[in-house]
């Protein structure tokens, strides 16, 4: 008797929803259907025969599509968001926006259906696409980048449930079309001045120099996130670039910027050369360049001179007071410096504990050498809460107490500093003193309004302080400045629009969180509480069986007591959702 053969062959998979169906179909049910069917009708399927696409099957709110080929696929996906964006442009109502996943692999064929993981990736990425936009994977991008007039943005590895191996992403973007920052955490090139520092190549012949080279372009990114009419790029996203060979005009595209500086250190001694170049991100071409031959304890001097050289070259005007706010505030001792430097580095290399202590010892004698410089205390603050949210200390309540006072100490010294009054609002924050630590928030954000872990922090925080809606604001800001941001920020704002009663939205983000960050069991417990406010109860006890699985430790009474809420409703907004799902069980 012969088997069955299972037949398969080579497809372009397209992978469609809407996005926030479920809550458009709760606030008008027949409104929402007549669009959906207008959307199908009008836009989506007459176009698949356009391109050669097949419809496979309909999903509800949403399409599994096959083409002959990638480039068809994606072209079909340009096609039909552009239509839509220009068919609800100027609209009224919330528009009905698409999210597309398009994936090139193998596919098992049923029938007129098709399984198998080249559809499962299709699925998975159309889930990480941006509210309007279109996903693809690497096999789709290998194939249509030389052949389509379209912009290609990095998005990544991404886990996909059920594959074996990470899959690169990207994003496709139409060339000259201006995104919209809200969705997308990548600035587009436009009329403000905009600049992104990539960090200084250390010349010194000595690897374990970098940490000097790394602090000057970190304080010098730090100096202009001062300038409230510049958009700066955050170190988390230009430091992806260190140790590269880097096409200038590449690195301006793929972060959104105009201009970019680039440059180098060498210490020998009591001697430091610093070049600087600032380059048109368009061109290619150098708009400014300096060296700088000076003894070490010039070092805050050339800092200095390079910011506002910037700020002279980029024409950009300064607000009052806002010239007398820049420049590094030095000290008198290279020494502490240098030991400053050192410590940051260390606290920046991860939640260790080891790295932790070695770094407290580095600020306490960098203190010690010059106890009105500003750097250690901050550094010392930061340190001591790190120990406390992580309970590592015999007393913890200790520790966090003596980082306040670091921080208080640190704001003392400077009131123009915006990390010390970050490290002082933080320290605020958990000793629960709300209102001080928001206040603080913001005086340090109106320091450096372009700082976007300050924007991000503030964005967290308020969440807590029962205000969802500028919690999102700071958030979205903060990507925009740091467009390959931290995976935690995925949490933030998925806490922010759980707290705004959106929890599609917010359901997006915490799966895209969880993808990027597997191991967390803060986002699935997030996400089994949006599954149960919006009625997917298997779906939310799968995810509270999975935080058991990261955490077997995990529990809601210890979160009810630590976290901050300001209002008591948000916690039962929490708990009610886990309640809806028959949760905790």
């Amino acid at each position: 008797m012969s088997q069955h053969r299972v037949q398969r062959r080579l497809a372009a998979i397209l992978v469609a929803d809407v996005v926030g169906y479920s809550r458009m179909i709760r606030a008008d049910e027949a409104t929402t259907l007549s669009r959906l069917m207008h959307l199908r009708k009008d836009l989506l399927d007459p176009r698949l025969a356009e391109y050669g696409g097949r419809l496979v099957k309909s999903t509800g709110d949403g399409l599994l599509a096959e083409f002959p080929s990638a480039v068809d696929a994606v072209q079909y996906a340009v096609d039909v968001q552009d239509a839509i964006a220009a068919e609800t442009s100027g609209a009224e109502a919330e528009p009905m926006r698409l999210r597309i996943g398009i994936n090139l692999g193998d596919v098992v064929v049923e029938g007129d259906d098709l399984l198998g993981d080249g559809v499962n990736v299709a699925a998975r990425i159309e889930g990480i696409a941006r509210p309007g936009g279109i996903c693809i994977s690497a096999s789709v991008y290998d194939q249509v980048r030389h052949k389509l007039d379209l912009d290609f943005e990095d998005r990544g590895l991404r886990e996909v449930k059920n594959i074996a191996e990470p899959v690169r992403t990207y994003a496709v973007n139409p060339k000259g079309l201006a995104l919209d920052a809200g969705d997308d955490g990548r600035l587009v090139i436009a009329g403000a001045p905009s600049i992104a520092v990539l960090p200084f190549d250390n010349m010194s012949g000595d690897a374990e120099q970098d940490y000097f080279s790394d602090g000057i372009t970190e304080d010098i990114i730090t100096d202009l996130s001062k300038i409230s009419r510049l958009m700066v790029i955050a170190r988390n996203s230009s430091f992806t670039y260190k140790g590269r060979a880097v096409d200038v005009k590449q690195v301006a595209r793929e972060l959104g910027v105009r201009h970019v500086l680039e440059g180098s250190v060498r210490k020998a001694g009591n001697r430091v050369r610093v070049t600087a170049q600032l380059i048109d991100g368009a061109t290619g071409g150098h708009v400014w360049a300096e060296r700088y031959d000076r003894v070490l304890e010039d070092i805050f001097a050339i800092q200095d001179e390079i910011t506002l050289a910037i700020v002279d070259e980029l024409k950009v005007r300064l607000d009052l007071g806002e010239k007398d706010r820049l420049g590094t505030t030095p000290s008198a001792n290279v020494e502490a410096y240098d030991l400053a430097l050192r410590g940051r580095e260390k606290l920046m290399a991860g939640v260790d504990h080891a790295n932790m202590e070695e770094a407290v010892a580095m600020f306490e004698r960098a203190r010690a050498m010059d106890p009105r410089f500003v750097a250690p205390h901050v550094g010392l603050a930061f340190a001591h809460i790190m120990a406390y949210t992580n309970a590592w200390p015999p007393d913890p309540d200790a520790s966090l107490d003596y980082g306040l006072e670091m921080a208080q100490k640190a704001v003392d010294l400077d009131t123009n500093d915006p990390l010390a009054s970050r490290a002082y609002a933080v320290a605020l924050l958990w000793k629960r003193r709300l209102d001080e630590a928001c206040t603080e928030l913001g005086r340090a954000t109106a320091l450096a309004p372009n700082d976007a872990e300050l924007l991000a922090t503030r964005g967290n925080m308020l969440v807590y302080m029962h205000d969802a809606d500028a919690a999102v604001e700071n958030l979205e800001k903060a990507i925009r400045l740091d467009p390959l941001y931290p995976d935690m920020w995925l949490h933030f704002l998925g806490h922010a629009y759980f707290m705004k009663g959106d929890y599609e939205t917010a359901a997006r983000y915490l799966r895209e969180r969880i993808l990027r960050q597997p191991n967390t069991d803060l986002s699935r417990t997030m996400l089994a509480a949006a599954y149960g406010h919006l009625g997917r109860a298997d779906d939310a006890r799968r995810l509270w069986d999975e935080v058991f699985e990261v955490n077997p430790h995990y529990s809601l009474e210890q979160k009810e007591r630590v976290l901050p809420y300001k209002d008591p409703s948000d916690w039962t907004r929490f708990v009610d959702g886990l309640k809806k799902a028959g949760l905790p069980r």
